[in-house]
């Protein structure tokens, strides 16, 4: 029997596996990089190891220094969870070495599916239904005519993917000979950045297709079975937002044939623990293999939801060399799941990674509803990782009650600190076409995000949550009094006197007028009265009756920022002084750093000339390329940024100096 497991992972998934060990009496490790020394996972665990560094390739990437964590604590397992080295064959080849079990399938079976070209030719062979396509080396000048001529073989739109690992990092849509090289070396510095080796290949690309994937499992007695399918097709960038199981659009004879393709995909490579095989599925019900993912996945817990099994429990015992338990072959489908990813980051923006401190996480407790979370009250989202704060799971007996279970669920979800994608989560949930189960992965490129993310009354909202903000600033001034803490503050030197407070939501700034008289609270939000009729105020709640609806507003002051929330939604306001001084403003035509990150391409000079639209810099955060563009033609006045340099959000990178277009000289008359 496993003793001693090691989890060579971090955030949710460690404190998933820490959970699960801990129910079967196995002692856990973790290992930790110094930003994450403080984060829950490290405390839920038994024993900690250090490694020193930040970046994943001085810390969860160093299998030597895992292994050596192992040989430290005594650890007799080592659970990879998803990503870092979960599909690392090298890695599961030394825990080999060592003697140690690596909680996963065997290295050659990861070698096998390790790289995507490779399987394709494997599945082919299996009679699975895979779509042609052509590998791109991962080094040396490319060879623009001979990657012309293999694409057009395989014909537009095609697809370039990293030919190791997934996530949608290295990938890019090409849908004229003209952006094929580009994207092709863009797709090859991402690649080589997040995983190591930039070899991509080149597929055929089907538009709107489903992504369908389905869980397998298999001991080393020869047993191997599928636990359904789960429907993955809200994506971002290629990154799964919203996963369901079962898929509203696979019938059971469709489900049948997935599942045997599927099983048929692992018995062909003797596969032994948890794994998934991914398809894409085209409007007639025609689907072909994408890759197979030999781990655990992120959307494991529809699948625990809807057939009863701990996975990572069948994981730890198929490692110990047991027989899947009966349970397993006999599972069923019981009810519908649905999970959403929390990610720390601003739709607005264009889904930029969010960074900061998490000063309030709560989460509503529900019948049928699951959190697994990976952070909590102080901790840091750093720029290293991956920005997914929390999977929420809702679990209930029809797809659309699930469905309404889980919007409610994140409405009432509190984080404060950074921006999240909370609200575009719910507003897929709550909308038709979704709700109807007919999208496909086309799905956020037909809906406005921003528009799906906006909330229904935002302005009835802010003009609230800014009224409440500044009576509960006023009131914990009162608590906060030395004498007289009853005594409304504008009564003191100015009987009757109006209060002003200042603040800014976005670029908005957001005046409140209010006084108190004999007829109660007199308040205006930005020069518009406001029909008070009560309020009920505390420092931390605010309970308003405004033009005869009472609401109750919930207040989080941390410094200069409050955060408030109600059943308008959530607002995060800066409060200004009254008197600031003048800021001294950005010279036009600052281009500002979107987010923090690493510069990792600079592709202009100063004093050169730029059109609208030009990349001038190129940042890396969270293994993703980011271009800052020139907003309009002109000159590069002044270059800040240089390569391998990290950057701050607001950080000055380069200066775009407009220049008006000179006409032509005309040629003059003839005499």
């Amino acid at each position: 029997m496993i003793g001693t497991l090691l989890v060579a992972n971090r955030g949710e998934i460690a404190l998933r596996i820490v959970r699960t060990a801990r129910e079967m009496d196995i002692a856990t490790v973790v290992v930790f990089s110094d930003p994450d020394a403080g984060e829950p996972f490290v405390a839920a665990a038994d024993e900690a190891v250090r490694l020193p560094g930040a970046a994943p390739a001085d810390t969860y990437l160093r299998g030597d220094l895992i292994l050596a964590a192992a040989r430290a604590t005594g650890a007799d397992a080592v659970h990879p969870g998803y990503g870092f080295l979960s599909e690392n064959a090298g890695f599961a080849r030394d825990c080999r070495a060592a003697g140690v079990t690596f909680v996963g399938p065997s290295p050659e079976a990861i070698e096998a599916m390790g790289s995507k070209t490779a399987a394709k030719e494997r599945m082919a062979a299996a009679g699975v239904p895979v779509l042609p396509g052509v590998v791109i080396g991962a080094r040396g000048q490319l060879d623009v005519d001979a990657l012309g001529e293999a694409a057009a073989g395989i014909g537009y739109p095609l697809l370039v993917k990293a030919a190791f690992g997934g996530g949608g990092r290295g990938m890019r849509i090409v849908r004229s000979a003209d952006e094929l090289a580009d994207a092709v070396a863009g797709a090859r510095r991402e690649a080589d950045a997040a995983f190591g080796d930039g070899t991509v290949f080149l597929e055929r690309y089907l538009e709107q297709p489903r992504h369908v994937e389905v869980q397998v499992f298999a001991d080393s007695r020869g047993n191997v079975v599928h636990l359904f399918e789960r429907e993955c097709s809200i994506q971002r960038r290629y990154q799964k937002v919203i996963e369901e199981a079962p898929s509203p659009a696979v019938t059971p004879e469709l489900r049948a044939e997935l599942g045997n393709a599927a099983v048929a995909a692992a018995k062909a490579i003797d596969y032994v623990g948890a794994g998934t095989v991914e398809f894409v599925v085209d409007r007639s019900g025609r689907f072909f293999f994408l890759e197979m993912n030999t781990r655990l996945q992120v959307e494991h817990a529809v699948t625990e939801a809807i057939t009863g099994l701990d996975l990572v429990r069948l994981q730890l015992q198929v490692a110990d060399g047991q027989r899947l338990p009966d349970t397993v072959p006999g599972a069923g489908i019981g009810g519908h799941a649905v999970e959403a990813r929390l990610y720390a980051e601003d739709v607005a923006a264009g889904f930029l990674p969010g960074t900061g401190t998490v000063h309030r996480f709560s989460v509503p407790s529900m019948p049928g509803l699951r959190v697994d979370a990976g952070v909590a009250e102080g901790s840091v989202v750093g720029v290293h990782y991956d920005p997914m704060l929390a999977k929420v799971i809702a679990h209930a007996p029809t797809r659309d009650a699930a469905c309404r279970l889980l919007a409610r669920a994140l409405t009432e979800i509190r984080v404060h600190g950074v921006v999240t994608n909370r609200d575009l989560l719910v507003g897929i949930l709550r909308e038709a076409e979704f709700r109807r189960g007919s999208f496909d992965t086309g799905y956020l490129t037909r809906h406005d995000p921003a528009q799906l993310a906006a909330r229904p009354g935002a302005g009835t909202a802010i003009r609230l949550h800014a009224l409440a903000a500044a009576l509960a600033g006023a009131a914990a001034r009162r608590a906060a009094a030395p004498v007289q803490p009853a005594v409304p503050s504008g009564w003191r030197n100015v009987p009757g006197g109006d209060q002003i407070a200042l603040f800014r939501e976005g670029d908005r700034k957001i005046e409140v007028r209010y006084g108190f008289t004999r007829n109660g609270l007199a308040a205006a939000v930005d020069g518009e009265p406001v029909d008070v009729d009560a309020a009920e105020v505390t420092p931390e709640r605010a309970v308003v009756t405004v033009a005869g609806v009472r609401r109750a507003v919930d207040v989080h002051r941390v410094g200069d920022t409050v955060w408030l929330d109600s059943a308008l939604g959530s607002t995060e306001l800066t409060e200004l002084p009254r008197f600031a001084e003048p800021a001294a403003e950005q010279e036009a035509g600052s281009l500002l750093a979107p987010m923090p990150g690493t510069v990792v391409r600079v592709e202009v000079a100063e004093g050169e000339r730029v059109g609208a639209g030009t990349v001038v810099v190129v940042l890396e955060a969270m293994k993703m390329e980011h271009a800052v563009r020139a907003p309009a033609g002109g000159v590069v006045t002044a270059l800040a940024a240089a390569v391998g340099r990290t950057v701050q959000a607001g950080q000055v990178l380069a200066v775009v100096t407009e220049v008006a277009v000179q006409d032509a000289e005309e040629p003059e008359p003839p005499s």
